[in-house]
């Protein structure tokens, strides 16, 4: 019984990171290459090779309508925005990938105050980081690139 306490504590911290990791038997510059081609889709903003990060801009995606409070109110709008972490990182005989989206809603509750008009996190899409994971996967599968 302690170690199925032990495992649920465990596997739940190492969800609340949030980000989709991925380690792969491949040189570290065929994955960055594979990395920076999976996020083709997005602006990229910060591409640094030697830190093993690349950060894409915000873009803005229409969301669906969320209702909120106890009357069930109608939001202003389904504003959402969107970026893409992914850091690639050198282990010892693998290279890891962490892909990590960032989702903001704007304007989620209502009324007047400066709190109302501001971009609010909300959780990412599985999907698309699905999205970025199943390129990169795909992309190192055709350069031979063992997932371990």
């Amino acid at each position: 019984m302690i170690v199925l306490i032990g495992f649920l504590v465990w596997s739940g911290c190492a969800t609340l990171s949030g980000s989709n990791d991925q380690f792969f038997v491949c040189s570290y510059d065929v994955v960055w290459d594979a990395a920076l081609e999976s996020v083709k889709d997005r602006p990229i903003q910060v591409k640094d090779k030697d830190k093993g990060l690349i950060e894409t801009a915000w873009i803005e995606i229409e969301g669906t309508e969320r209702s909120y409070g106890a009357f069930q109110r109608e939001a202003f709008g389904s504003r959402e925005r969107a970026r893409m972490t992914v850091a690639v990182k050198r282990l010892n005989d693998v290279t890891s990938v962490s892909v990590l989206e960032n989702r903001q809603r704007w304007h989620l509750k209502g009324g007047v105050s400066q709190q109302a008009n501001k971009w609010w996190p909300i959780d990412p899409s599985e999907e698309a980081e699905a999205m970025v994971v199943n390129r990169l996967q795909n992309k190192l599968k055709e350069k031979g690139c063992v997932a371990s």
